[in-house]
């Protein structure tokens, strides 16, 4: 599907659920200067953030979960982000956010049902992975809301900490929900990218994986209704944000990932579409080809340290897997 033809399918699905509430001046997407964050803005150290496994060796995953893979003697391994690569789903992610904030009634400002704008959340999602940071970032850098629904929370701003943890969790939960729904909707895979997938699956000697940030119930939905069970029981490594202590941008799941497929970092390819998820194929020491859409086109991928930056689908630019990965090759390629 097309950024364009996204764009139209969850507009419409935006007015058939519209919540019918004005945003608050926190989501308006203008940040105060505090929050008023660019991508460039979190650029950071990068030596430090080339640090990879060894700095991360006390942190641990949950889980790693894959079918038996069909890869043998993998010389190389395609790894896939999901959000945004597989199916371009923050859009769909926003409007789950804002159905679970009106279930709750938070507000922050009092009258004001909460909401997270698309000029907002376009910002959100490039600066925090994972949506329980997400919103956590946001009540830290803005103020922790009033929940009007439910007497659970309190009567008036969420300030003791363990009510505030049950609330994201309550939230997140609910969103979650939300968002299968979305997903069953109008979510539909990218174009060219199964096909790439279908290429890496067929070669005995590439290793293939999704690494998503997104909670796992969420994460499973899309990869169950747009990758297949046939494809998935084939996979060398499947891992969502909940299966990893600590989130993108941080590099822990793709050195989890390495470990798995037990390949050189170098040879572990990553498919991202967003500054986090490079900054943790980067912190990793793993090349990565961006394929952007929506709020991370037009970002300097390239300033960042990708190897190729697709004009929007891998299909698009001509990515295959034979161009990443030539016949006979001893390391992967990126001049197409």
């Amino acid at each position: 599907m097309s950024c364009s033809s996204f764009a139209k399918t969850s507009a419409t699905f935006h007015q058939n659920h519209r919540a019918g509430s004005s945003s608050s001046s926190s989501s308006r997407g203008k940040l105060s200067a505090r929050t008023r964050l660019h991508p460039n803005h979190l650029r950071g150290n990068r030596k430090q953030r080339a640090n990879n496994f060894a700095a991360n060796k006390n942190a641990t995953a949950l889980t790693t979960r894959a079918g038996p893979g069909n890869s043998k003697n993998q010389k190389f391994a395609l790894l896939f982000d999901c959000d945004g690569v597989l199916v371009e789903t923050e859009e769909l992610h926003r409007l789950a956010y804002n159905k679970s904030f009106e279930h709750f009634g938070l507000q922050i400002e009092t009258g004001t049902q909460m909401e997270w704008v698309p000029s907002y959340y376009d910002v959100l999602a490039n600066t925090v992975g994972g949506g329980k940071p997400k919103m956590r970032w946001h009540f830290k850098e803005n103020k922790w809301p009033t929940v009007t629904k439910s007497d659970k929370y309190g009567t008036g701003e969420v300030l003791e900490t363990s009510i505030q943890d049950q609330l994201i969790d309550d939230l997140q939960d609910k969103k979650t929900e939300f968002y299968k729904k979305i997903v069953e909707e109008v979510a539909q895979a990218r174009d060219g990218i199964l096909e790439l997938m279908d290429e890496a699956i067929a070669r005995p000697d590439v290793a293939v994986g999704i690494c998503s940030a997104a909670t796992k119930a969420g994460f499973e939905k899309v990869v169950n209704s747009v990758v297949g069970k046939e494809r998935l029981d084939k996979l060398d490594v499947l891992m969502a944000g909940d299966d990893v202590t600590k989130k993108k941008p941080d590099p822990l799941i793709y050195n989890l990932a390495r470990e798995k497929v037990d390949l050189p970092a170098e040879m572990c390819v990553v498919i991202e579409d967003s500054i986090v998820g490079l900054r943790a194929a980067e912190g990793a020491g793993m090349p990565c080809i961006i394929t952007p859409c929506g709020s991370t086109l037009g970002q300097d991928f390239k300033g960042e340290g990708a190897k190729f930056v697709c004009a929007t689908t891998v299909k698009a630019s001509g990515v295959t897997l034979s161009k990443i990965f030539p016949d006979g090759s001893e390391k992967p390629n990126f001049d197409f």
